[in-house]
């Protein structure tokens, strides 16, 4: 009240006052109309201005459906906090934009040791983190004795650097890993978030706020967090590499998918997460974008092959015959996933190498099913989880209930059990159930990380491995490709894997999923990076309309 009071209360304010608001009443008329009648103009960054406040002028603005838990590269493990990260923490190697090969980053070159037991990095020259204190050798020795100290409960440490037996300093530029044994994906591994370097001094003055600060090496520093709102990033102008072309960046979390939408229609916002593919053809008539490349994951219906009907081979490859994956994506997310061949995503070393999967054939899997003793059908418990996943956007429920009927028609009986997350993945512990609905979020692009942990008996008591698959010839192969520096080679190995497993039959492969964004006309350089093909904005730029 006192603020309108005091805009009419002044010398001809009244009138002021009443010219804005008509200004604004037919803006929004006008804004209004265009949007009904599916015109969608982009609004230039000085409204923008006015949206986002005076102090962030020009900043891009960025919808996310949701936001994570930490923005402290050791803890986190989530897409929502990786989206972030990206832009503000760097390490020594990256994955190329939409590839899983690694590229240099903070280190330009490394050399490996013929027995495959040093790695030794180039560290680039003249690189300071956001605080002005120098990147160097000891920098990432400090970090990496920071991931491994056991102190900060990381759900990675063990798992990417497990491996390590020391780190050297040679000089300021120059460090050395030394390994307890050959291990071909450690160069992947540190293309992980985790292995993010941040400023020693930051931690040491902030300790476990640091990421409050100005720590990383990364184009953009962290400004502000207001949570279940809005991230705000701003651009770094000490940046190593080429610096980013606009003032700063703001997440903004929109749970709702309609809100999104409009939000881009109306040029509130210049990119967006999780709008529908259905959607998709709309908004690129109108001028916008899409950008998108295949996840490094994997959604499967798994079988305990060491318990119950489906210890059982053959009752597991009547399951696989019965299940039509491409008919099951084109009715839930159409254009939202890529029907898996195996279970390594596409571009993934050896991913080529996969069996060719025979044609679901339910009315044959019927025929199976009776021959094996079966012929009043046969009854299975599936567990599900409840909410979406990275591998599954329309839910595990919905997952759960077009697979059961596609079971059902080749005589199985099927009861779905459903559970939250956390409960789902302790049900799987338990063994509930005789088959269920579960997937996998690479961490690093290689292909180990997804033969090893899903079909390496070492990984059973761990629960990442639940279909508790065991085969000591594949066991074998595993531990071969990865002391095998050669990538021809290790893709023989993995040839050899992938048939074993093909004929096993522990799980059947559905889809991996597609990342995508949607961008106004105006931007250019939008890339997906990273393990979890997260939002690299470093080299986003926002063309002026004429």
């Amino acid at each position: 009240m006192r603020i309108i009071y005091f805009f009419i209360s002044g010398k001809n304010g009244g009138i002021a006052l009443l010219r804005r608001m008509a200004f604004i009443f037919t803006l929004s008329a006008c804004l209004w109309f265009f949007y009904i009648r599916g015109f969608a103009p982009v609004m230039p960054t000085s409204w923008l201005a006015g949206i986002t406040g005076a102090e962030n002028k020009g900043f891009l603005v960025y919808l996310q459906p949701d936001e994570g838990h930490t923005l402290d590269p050791l803890l986190a493990g989530d897409y929502a906090s990786n989206r972030i990260l990206v832009n503000i923490y760097e390490g020594l190697v990256r994955l190329q934009a939409g590839s899983p090969e690694p590229e240099p980053c903070l280190a330009t070159r490394w050399e490996v040791s013929r027995d495959g037991l040093e790695w030794t990095f180039y560290l680039r020259s003249g690189v300071t983190f956001q605080d002005g204190t120098p990147f160097n050798a000891e920098a990432v020795k400090f970090n990496f004795e920071r991931i491994v100290s056991g102190q900060n409960n990381s759900p990675y440490a063990s798992f990417v650097f497990g491996m390590v037996q020391r780190v050297e300093v040679l000089n300021p530029s120059t460090v050395r890993f030394t390994l307890k044994y050959p291990y071909s994906p450690f160069l992947y591994n540190l293309a992980m978030p985790v292995a993010a370097m941040v400023s020693p001094a930051a931690v040491a003055k902030y300790k476990d706020d640091f990421w409050q600060h100005r720590a990383g090496t990364g184009p953009f520093i962290f400004k502000q967090w207001e949570k279940n709102k809005e991230i705000i990033l701003q651009a770094n102008a000490e940046y190593w590499g080429v610096k980013p072309a606009v003032p700063g960046v703001i997440f903004r979390t929109i749970p709702d998918a309609a809100t999104r939408k409009s939000m881009l229609l109306s040029g509130a916002a210049h990119i967006s997460e999780g709008i529908s593919t259905a959607e998709i053809p709309s908004l690129q008539q109108k001028g916008f974008q899409v950008v998108s490349t295949p996840g490094l994951d994997l959604s499967y219906l798994g079988f305990y092959t060491n318990k119950g009907l489906f210890r059982n081979r053959a009752l597991r490859e009547i399951a696989c015959q019965a299940c039509d994956p491409r008919a099951l994506a084109e009715e839930l997310f159409p254009g939202e996933v890529i029907t898996a061949a195996g279970p390594l995503p596409p571009r993934v070393l050896a991913s080529d190498q996969t069996p060719e999967r025979p044609q679901p054939n339910p009315e044959k899997a019927r025929r199976d099913l009776i021959s094996a003793g079966y012929g009043q059908g046969l009854p299975i418990t599936l567990l599900a989880y409840s909410n979406a996943r990275p591998y599954n956007p329309a839910g595990g429920e919905k997952l759960a209930r077009v697979l059961a009927e596609q079971l059902n028609r080749a005589g199985f009986q099927c009861a779905i059990k459903v559970y939250p997350w956390e409960d789902f993945k302790k049900a799987l512990l338990r063994q509930e159930g005789d088959a269920f609905i579960y997937g996998w979020t690479g961490d690093n692009g290689d292909p180990d990380n997804f033969l090893y942990t899903l079909f390496s008996s070492a990984q059973i008591n761990s629960g990442l491995n639940a279909t508790r698959y065991r085969n000591q010839e594949v066991d074998t192969l595993l531990q071969t490709a990865r002391r095998t520096a050669d990538d021809n080679l290790r893709s023989r190995i993995y040839r050899d894997v992938l048939l074993q497993v093909h004929q096993d039959v522990p799980m059947v492969f559905l889809h991996h999923s597609v990342k995508t964004l949607v961008t106004a006309g105006n931007i250019q350089g939008t890339g997906l990076q990273g393990p979890q093909r997260a939002p690299y904005l470093g080299r986003i730029q926002i063309i002026k309309n004429e």
